[in-house]
């Protein structure tokens, strides 16, 4: 199994949107990219301590490729909206791709170049492309969020 991990807004419609694929084997969302360690929610949520709600994906490369995963997570949110997915505003709820390695780092770039030359967006993506920190889960009760709760305010799903 590989893993791979993504901001795409509110963590709990990106996680429903990414379980449809097959060859994806588990999530989990959860804080990524910020200064604080081990922030809750509740301290994510004011923008202050720099983290993005992000989902980490673990996938089975012989059934789904990384290529493929970026290619997902283009179409479930918005990469040209810099800091704000639907109604969820502020730098926790950016586009963000956090790679792993050097080969994910050149496959997020070249994606972003190949999506901006589609033309499907209006204007350019600004996904940020940045190495992968600490990935903090949160806490259980977003975990599979949607799942236990029904459809939510989320900007996607």
């Amino acid at each position: 199994m590989a893993t791979a991990i993504f901001g795409a807004g509110c963590f709990w419609g990106v996680e429903a949107f990414f379980e449809r694929f097959e060859g994806i084997t588990a999530t989990r969302v959860g804080y990524t990219g910020g200064k604080v360690e081990s922030p809750s929610y509740e301290q994510v949520k004011t923008g202050k301590t720099g983290h993005a709600e992000a989902i980490r994906l673990e996938y089975d490369p012989s059934v789904i490729t990384y290529a493929e995963l970026v290619n997902i997570f283009f179409e479930a949110h918005d990469p040209t909206s810099r800091n704000k997915q639907g109604i969820d505003v502020g730098h926790q709820y950016r586009s963000a791709i956090f790679y792993k390695d050097a080969s994910q780092k050149y496959i997020a770039e070249e994606k972003i170049k190949e999506w901006d030359a589609k033309g499907i967006f209006k204007r350019p993506i600004v996904t940020e492309v940045t190495a992968a920190s600490t990935f903090y889960e949160a806490e259980e009760y977003h975990q599979k969020y949607i799942h236990k709760n029904g459809s939510v305010a989320c900007g996607i799903s």
